[in-house]
């Protein structure tokens, strides 16, 4: 058994941690070089979390659960630093989101992964990771979540919380690189939807990829 904590500052939608950095955590604890976790409840903050065998518990409620994972689509290709700089220029976002560790905009201590539109069904943004926080595989994993959510249809409208992320690290970036993170759609099945992430280095090397599974709210 592991003891896991979400610091307050990794927030997703408000009072809750982002759902690509506590699927990150859990990674952590898994020797496969793809790992699935699937969310089954909202993860407090600040909060001791208990981690037995693969699941993640607050109490006996269970956060989240991990098992080896395994990729369904191709990775989404790159797209230059400049041509996402222009995308994050016409990005939207909302109440629910703005104060997110990963995109949030109302924020300065957040990733600032502030997708917009490449074109139909794909986003892109920069991101420059900086020395204010460790950069590890969960940190990857946090930045291969929202843009994946950013890239399906309705997001601002109808907005979707992350139900299930598989992912893979591959390297990690350097402190003040410039790399870029593009998010593909990829279809809409009721009331879940599909989408896949990668983040790519300042030399376009693979650093991660990502594809989830997102639940649209009632």
């Amino acid at each position: 058994m592991t003891i896991v904590q979400i610091p307050g500052r990794f927030n997703g939608p408000p009072n809750s941690g982002n759902g690509g950095y506590v699927a990150g955590r859990l990674a952590e604890h898994r020797d496969e070089s793809a790992v699935t976790v699937m969310l089954r409840n909202p993860a407090p903050l600040d909060t001791p979390l208990r981690l037995d065998d693969g699941k993640l518990f607050d109490g006996e409620r269970l956060i989240a659960e991990s098992r080896a994972g395994a990729f369904e689509r191709d990775v989404p290709g790159s797209v230059p630093r400049e041509v996402a700089e222009v995308a994050a220029g016409s990005y939207e976002t909302n109440d629910m989101f703005a104060h997110c560790f990963v995109c949030g905009n109302a924020r300065g201590d957040g990733l600032r992964i502030e997708p917009g539109p490449v074109r139909e069904g794909v986003v892109a943004a920069p991101w420059t990771p900086d020395e204010t926080l460790p950069i590890d595989a969960a940190l990857l994993w946090a930045a291969l979540d929202c843009p994946g959510g950013w890239s399906v249809p309705g997001m601002l409208e109808q907005p979707a919380l992350l139900g299930s992320m598989t992912a893979a690290v591959f390297g990690l970036p350097e402190a003040g690189e410039p790399c870029v993170v593009v998010g593909e759609s990829h279809g809409v099945q009721g009331r879940k939807l599909y989408s896949a992430t990668a983040v790519y280095g300042a030399d376009e090397r693979l650093l991660g990829r990502a594809e989830h599974i997102w639940i649209r709210l009632k």
